[in-house]
């Protein structure tokens, strides 16, 4: 009767251990920057980045690390997709002096993109403006 409370307890340890665990991933994802972009004015130099992001409901904060360094921190909105991204990718628009902006960070195997710098107040309201 001991040891199957004991192995009881132990399965149980396990199970929620990994599940903490695997949600502990769940809101991380990798960065590969072929060019160099900015991000709320931060350079960010071509190379491999971890990117994190907090946050609940379509506004998130996001974090992107070079190895254990924080390098930017940013506003970004939650964008569904309909298929899940095949890959990490990211977007990128040019600027009028020849340099790259990021605009949105599409994490491997989730069905949501970030786009960087947009929030629900700075979303264009659907609603007609009055005269």
């Amino acid at each position: 009767m001991k040891l199957s409370k004991l192995s009881l307890l132990l399965f149980g340890s396990a199970l929620l251990f990994s599940s903490a665990a695997l949600a502990g991933d769940s809101n991380k994802g990798s960065l590969q920057l072929y060019e160099k972009v900015t991000v709320e004015g931060k350079a960010l130099n071509p190379g491999h980045y971890t990117v994190t992001w907090d946050g609940a409901g379509p506004n998130v904060q996001v974090t992107v690390l070079q190895g254990k360094q924080t390098v930017a921190t940013f506003a970004a909105h939650v964008t569904e997709q309909t298929t899940r991204n095949s890959e990490d990718a990211y977007g990128s628009a040019a600027e009028t002096d020849g340099s790259r902006t990021l605009t949105a960070i599409y994490p491997n195997g989730k069905r949501f993109s970030l786009e960087v710098g947009q929030t629900a107040a700075s979303q264009p309201s659907s609603t007609p403006a009055s005269k």
